[in-house]
Parts: structure tokens; sequence; C-alpha cells
């Protein structure tokens, strides 16, 4: 049975059995499946309850209000996803760094990282006023409330990899009287690549969340500031076609960051994290 389908797998493509063809299928039918019954369940249910649209608004009138405001939830979505990259350029850097001088010091990391730790615990939602205080009203408080959102999953994922090389590797390395500067650059940081941009990636959601967390609180434009805006407003409708657009440009940031994480991989042969 498995010599079967290994050749299944290297038959050409008009060869391909229907069970090969469903495994192939499948990693994406199945959410497509489940999304589009979830939809019809939503707008069965509205329809037999007679839900006002105040109240719940139908799939089919979410999708009429996004595109009858299709300009202007693209002119703030580009600010929030603007603003989210800005935050995770600095969360990566302050991450990598970080992560970094946690690994190669001990001293360091005995010193700074239950801190870190301690910092993490803090609910960091409710010190959002705190940031629009000290830093205004401005792109500037959302950006670094973002960052502090945000960059903690980066340092952890970095010194975990840092941490986990394999140690022959090193050893090896030392043998021919390698630098610890060499090792870190051409041994240890390329094996931490793939744990580094987990971390990335989940810093990647958490950027998007820091952003429409502030815009909540005083932003003046963005996807956050439109969705408080139609709440207000009891435009439910908007408020629904927001989100959902929201979901879109949150998942362009995580494909971005799954894109170069795919050009490293293909840079450097990358093992799985």
């Amino acid at each position: 049975m498995v010599v079967s389908r290994k050749a299944n797998r290297n038959s050409p493509p008009w060869q391909i059995g229907p069970s090969d063809a469903w495994a192939i299928a499948r990693p994406v039918a199945m959410p497509v499946l489940l999304g589009a019954a979830i939809l019809f369940a939503w707008q069965l249910s509205v329809q037999w309850l007679c839900l006002s649209p105040i109240v719940l608004p139908s799939p089919g009138n979410v999708l009429t209000v996004l595109v009858a405001n299709a300009a202007l939830v693209m002119e703030h979505g580009f600010h929030t996803v603007v603003e989210a990259f800005e935050a995770l350029f600095i969360s990566v850097a302050i991450g990598l760094s970080l992560g970094s001088l946690l690994s190669v010091s001990g001293r360091f990391r005995d010193g700074i990282f239950p801190n870190l730790v301690l910092l993490e615990l803090v609910p960091k939602i409710a010190l959002a006023p705190l940031f629009m205080i000290w830093l205004g009203n401005g792109e500037l408080s959302r950006i670094v409330f973002s960052v502090f959102l945000s960059f903690f999953p980066i340092v952890i994922a970095t010194l975990a990899g840092l941490n986990a090389t394999d140690r022959s590797a090193i050893l090896l390395c030392e043998s021919f009287r390698a630098s610890r500067a060499q090792i870190f650059f051409h041994v240890r940081f390329p094996y931490a690549l793939p744990f580094v941009f987990s971390g990335i990636k989940i810093g990647s959601t958490m950027s998007v969340i820091g952003i429409i967390v502030a815009e909540f609180i005083n932003g003046s434009r963005g996807l956050g500031y439109l969705v408080m805006f139609s709440a207000s407003n009891m435009a439910t409708p908007l408020m629904f076609a927001t989100t959902l657009a929201l979901c879109v440009f949150g998942t362009m940031v995580y494909v971005s960051t799954a894109v170069v994480e795919k050009l490293f991989a293909l840079r450097y042969e990358l093992p799985k994290a």
C-alpha cells in the first residue's frame, strides 16, 4: 500500500486518483467548506428570526455595505496596515537584538529575562491609555504601544532558536578556530531562523492587534477608528464590513512574513522549527 501511494504521488497529474486529488485539495477545501456552511447558517438565521440589521446584519447585507464603502475602508485600512508594518519592523529589530544579547551573555540574561517575563504578565490593554498620555494622540503612541505588544514573542523565539543550535556544529567550528562572531552569524543565527520566523508570525498578528486597540482609544483614522465610529452610530453592517476588511488586511501582514520566510528558506535551506 505504501509503495502504491508513492507511485501515485510520482505519477503524472492525469493519472492521480480521486483519493489523491482530495488529499491535495483538502487543506484548502475544508476551511472553505466550513466557512461557507457558517455563512449559510448565518444567512438563514437572520431570515428566519427576522433580525434587524442593527442587531445582526446578514452576510449579503455586510457584503453590500462593504462594496458601497470600499473606498472608505481602503483608505482607513491603508493607514492601519502601514502602522502595523512599521511596528512589526521595530519589533523585529528589538526582538532580534534583545534575544541575541540574552543568548550570548549569561549575566545579561539573568538580569533582564525575569523582568521581561514580569513585563509580559502585565495586562497591556490596560496600559494603552498611558501611552496616549505619555506620547500624545498621534501615530507615535500607536506604534510604540503596538511594539510593546508584539516584541516579546520574537525575543523568546530568537533566544530559543539560538540556544537550540546543534552543539556538534559549534564544536566543529571551534576546532577550526572560528571566532564567536563567525559562529554566531554563520552557524547559530541561520539555525535559529525557523524559530525566529515563528516568533515574527506571532508578532505580526500582535502588531495589528496593537494598532487596532490604539485606534480604538485615540485614533482619528484607521480600521479601529472606523469600527468605533460605526458602533457609536449604530451602523452595525458597516462595523461588520470593517471587521471583515480588518481580517483581510491582518492576513496580508501575516502572509507577507510567511513569504519572507520562504525566501530565507530558499537561501539558507532552513529546517523546520
